[in-house]
C-alpha cells in the first residue's frame, strides 16, 4: 500500500514510540528537556548513522527543513542541543532501545529457514576495539598503547544479528563479560581462548548451556574420526592444572581439527559430550560471523568520526549505530526485501526525505540499475 511518509519514516516505524517512552521512563534526566526530546535526540542520532553525516553542525543543518517534521520531528535540533544532550542525556537509554530491537529482530528471523546442521540456539562470542583520537579523547587512555572502547556482543550465528551488546573501555578482560552474559539452558556459545574462565564456565555448565572454545588436559577416551572431513581426534579429557581441575572437574571434550584452506590446525574445547564432531567444527567456523558483523558495522556505520567528546557522547553513538543496523535488519525481515543490508542502507543514505514505499524505491534502482550503459555492455560481453 502507497504510504505518503519518507523512507527513514518507514525505517523508524519499526520501533514503537510506546516502547521509546517506556525506556525513557527508565532513565529520565534531571531536569525536563526544553529544546530537544529524547526522542528527536534518539532519531537525531540514527539519522546521522544512515545518512553519513559528518559533524553536528551537517546534521542538524539537515533536519532543520520541514520535510524532518514529515520523517518523525517533533522539534528542532540545533548544533547546541544534540551537543547538550550527546553530554547530559544518559546513555544506557539507547542500550535499552537496542535490547528492544534485538527482542524484535529475534522475534523477525523465527521463520527464517536456517541451517539444518547447526544447533536450534547458537551464538558467537567476541569483542572488537573501537578506536578513538588519544588527542580529542583523552579520557579513553585505558591502555598504554591504543586510545578505544571495546565492543562486546553475542552474535546468533541463524540470524547473523546481535542478541546481546556491551560498551566498557578498551582494558576490560574479555573473560569478565561472561558475567554479563545472558545464559540459556540448551543454547551453544562460541568464543576465542580469550574468554576461558573455568569459575565462570563451570556456573555456565550448572546452567545446561554449552560453549565451544589450547590449555593443559590428560585424555581420558579417544574416539575414532573421519579424517577426510578434516577432523584429527575427538577426545574426553579432563583438565590437569589445579585451579581449573577444582573450578572445572567435569570432563570435557577436546576436538582437533585441520583447516586445509588456511593451513592450520584448531583445537576446540566444549563440555557437550555426545554432539557430532564436525557439527561441533561447523560452529566454531561460523564464529566467524562476529568478525564481520564488527567489519559491517565499522566501514557502513559512523563509528570512525564521533558527534562528541565526552564518554557520555561516544557511547550514545555507539549504541546508536548498533540501533541503526537493527533497523536495516528489521526492514529487510519484515518487508521480505531480497536487497542486502548494504543496498539497503545504501539506499536509505542518499533517500531519506523520499515518500515513495521502500520497497517500490529499491525495485527502481534495481531497475535503473539492469538498464544502464554499463550493465548493457558486460550482458552483450557475456554473450
Amino acid at each position: 500500500m502507497f504510504t505518503r511518509r519518507p523512507v527513514f519514516a518507514q525505517l523508524t516505524s519499526h520501533l514503537d514510540p510506546t516502547e521509546f517512552a517506556r525506556c525513557a521512563a527508565r532513565f529520565p534526566t534531571r531536569r525536563l528537556p526544553r529544546g530537544l526530546s529524547a526522542y528527536d535526540h534518539f532519531l537525531a542520532l540514527i539519522f546521522a548513522q544512515l545518512t553519513h553525516r559528518e559533524s553536528l553542525r551537517d546534521l542538524a543543518v539537515c533536519l532543520q527543513s520541514q520535510r524532518a517534521y514529515h520523517a518523525g520531528f517533533r522539534s528542532r535540533p540545533t548544533r547546541t542541543n544534540l551537543a547538550y544532550a550527546n553530554r547530559h542525556r544518559d546513555w544506557r537509554l539507547f542500550a535499552a532501545v537496542a535490547q528492544v530491537l534485538m527482542r524484535r529482530v529475534r522475534q523477525a528471523c523465527q521463520n527464517q529457514p536456517q541451517d539444518l546442521a547447526l544447533p536450534e540456539v547458537c551464538y558467537a562470542l567476541d569483542s572488537s576495539l573501537i578506536d578513538l583520537s588519544l588527542a580529542i579523547f583523552p579520557w579513553a587512555n585505558w591502555e598504554s598503547r591504543a586510545a578505544a572502547v571495546k565492543l562486546h556482543t553475542l552474535l546468533s550465528l541463524r540470524s547473523r544479528a546481535p542478541v546481546w551488546s556491551l560498551v566498557t573501555e578498551a582494558g576490560f578482560p574479555d573473560q569478565k563479560s561472561l558475567d554479563w552474559v545472558p545464559v540459556e539452558a540448551g543454547a551453544w556459545y562460541v568464543m576465542d581462548r580469550g574468554y576461558l574462565d573455568f569459575p565462570r564456565l563451570a556456573r555456565w555448565h550448572q546452567a545446561q548451556a554449552y560453549f565451544v572454545a589450547n590449555v593443559a588436559f590428560r585424555v581420558l577416551v579417544s574416539r575414532p574420526v573421519d579424517k577426510s572431513t578434516g577432523l584429527r581426534c575427538d577426545q574426553l579429557i579432563r583438565l590437569t592444572r589445579f585451579q581449573s581441575h577444582r573450578a572445572f572437574p567435569q570432563t570435557l571434550r577436546r576436538i582437533r581439527i585441520f583447516d586445509a584452506e588456511h593451513r592450520v590446525s584448531l583445537v576446540l574445547l566444549t563440555n557437550h559430550l555426545t554432539l557430532p564432531a564436525s557439527t561441533v567444527a561447523l560452529l566454531y567456523r561460523n564464529r566467524w560471523q562476529a568478525e564481520l558483523f564488527f567489519k559491517w558495522i565499522k566501514q557502513h556505520l559512523k563509528l570512525k568520526a564521533f558527534l562528541g567528546r565526552s564518554p557520555n557522547a561516544v557511547r550514545c553513538q555507539v549504541w546508536a549505530a548498533i540501533c541503526a543496523y537493527l533497523l536495516v535488519m528489521l526492514a529487510k525481515q519484515q518487508l521480505r526485501l531480497p536487497q542486502t543490508l548494504h543496498r539497503i542502507l545504501q539506499t536509505v543514505s542518499v533517500s531519506p526525505f523520499e515518500q515513495v514505499p521502500l520497497p517500490e524505491l529499491l525495485e527502481e534502482i534495481n531497475l535503473d540499475a539492469s538498464e544502464s550503459p554499463l550493465h548493457n555492455q558486460m550482458i552483450f560481453k557475456l554473450i
